[in-house]
Order: C-alpha cells, then sequence, then structure tokens
C-alpha cells in the first residue's frame, strides 16, 4: 500500500474518535510501528487534528469531512459501465435516475483530477 492510501485508510480508522496505539494501527495497516510515528507526524504537520504520541496513542480529536468515496479506476470504470448500460435502456425504471447520475459523476470527475472517457 502506497503511502498516500495508508495516510487516508488512517484518518478514516481515526474518524470514529477513539483513542488507537501506535501498535493497533500498525496491525491494521500491515507496517511497523516506527512508520505509524512518522505517518502520525506527517499528518499532524499537516494540520489534521492529530493528538497523541508513541507510547500513548493517537485520536483525530476534531471531526473530519472527507469525500465520501475514493474510487479506484476499475471500480469507476465499472461504476460508469452499469450506469450506462441501465441509462441507455428506456425501458428499465431506473434510466432517468441512471442518466442523472452519470452526469453528476461526469460533472465530478474533471474537478477530482479525472479525465472522463
Amino acid at each position: 500500500m502506497k503511502r498516500d492510501e495508508r495516510l487516508y485508510a488512517l484518518v478514516q480508522i481515526l474518524r470514529d474518535g477513539k483513542l488507537r496505539t501506535a501498535q493497533e494501527l500498525a496491525r491494521a495497516m500491515g507496517v511497523s510501528t516506527r512508520t505509524i510515528w512518522r505517518d502520525m507526524a506527517i499528518m499532524a504537520q499537516t494540520g489534521l487534528p492529530i493528538e497523541g504520541e508513541r507510547g500513548l496513542g493517537y485520536v483525530l480529536r476534531a471531526p473530519l469531512v472527507l469525500p465520501p468515496v475514493m474510487l479506484t479506476a476499475d471500480e469507476l470504470a465499472a461504476l460508469m459501465g452499469a450506469l450506462g448500460a441501465v441509462a441507455e435502456d428506456d425501458a428499465h425504471p431506473q434510466a432517468r435516475p441512471a442518466r442523472s447520475l452519470l452526469n453528476k459523476v461526469l460533472v465530478l470527475l474533471p474537478q477530482a483530477g479525472v479525465a472522463p472517457e
């Protein structure tokens, strides 16, 4: 797992507001506690409301709003394919909502730095 993916996953774990030890986080991420210490320092330096220290544990103190979904390229392709198939079938009861959702996703892709296919 790349560091940016790991940092995102760590934030997702910490969003519940519970105190987590570096050992617990390391086990969940499949890395060493030293890596978790470095990751926590990086996140704190970026301004995330991470509190804690080695030996005690870490907690995310303030609510954090993140995009609800981070899609992989394969997931995005599956989503777009499924929406496209339903949207093209005028007899399908969900065709109209599928077209609407497909248009919304197409508008959001460039904002997320993804070129629509």
